[in-house]
């Protein structure tokens, strides 16, 4: 696996990975099904999880990650996964481990989103920009139901954005942010985020 530095801020720094053989691409998957459930899984389980929940869309757009033999059969089911569950998410989109979605449907999000480690996004999130600068997130991010991030915005790590918020510029690491436009209302201890995979050395940033 290699690993991508992203800079969120000064002094906000995350590591994204990037698969470089379907091996890679089943341990992205145990870490997003470990965000929902708190446990991991083998690789046959795993396999055999993509055919008896064909749906599954988070699973289909790992393997879409890597390039290899079986590339044309998983743009095809990711294509049906993404028609079936409304949500608008390109396979080019860095996103790092543990993505979890919540309710899995309608979400529209830039393909030059940058998504970190450990991240939640709900329903109805719109991620966008008209002048080719999508937002950036830091990592163990929770992003409530009904949030429009627009433009060059920087969340930083550990940060909430309340449900229904419109994001349009920088938001700092440990910080809470509701409104329209999204002002910081407290810094939170703790981040929202639960079942946080833990990451290996080569993907820890600050």
């Amino acid at each position: 696996m290699k690993y991508e530095t992203i800079k969120v801020s000064e002094d906000d720094i995350i590591r994204l990975p990037q698969p470089e053989s379907y091996s890679d691409c089943f341990e992205l998957i145990d870490s997003d099904l470990y965000r929902t459930k708190g446990k991991s899984r083998s690789k046959l389980r795993l396999f055999f999880r993509l055919f008896i929940h064909p749906y599954a869309l988070l699973p289909w757009f790992r393997l879409c990650q890597h390039k290899g033999f079986f590339y044309p059969v998983c743009r095809i089911m990711y294509s049906i996964c993404k028609n079936r569950h409304k949500i608008d998410m390109k396979v080019r989109t860095r996103v790092g481990y543990g993505l979890n979605l919540g309710h899995n449907m309608c979400m529209v999000i830039n393909p030059g989103t940058i998504i970190g480690n450990n991240c939640d996004l709900s329903q109805f999130l719109n991620i966008g920009t008209n002048h080719g600068t999508p937002a950036i997130l830091g990592n163990e991010v929770y992003i409530g139901p009904g949030v429009c991030i627009v433009e060059d915005a920087r969340i930083g790590s550990r940060s909430t954005i309340g449900a229904g918020a419109v994001v349009r510029g920088h938001i700092a690491p440990d910080s809470t942010a509701v409104g329209v436009p999204a002002r910081i209302v407290n810094k939170t201890p703790k981040p929202y985020v639960r079942n946080r995979w833990p990451l290996p050395p080569q993907a820890q940033g600050n």
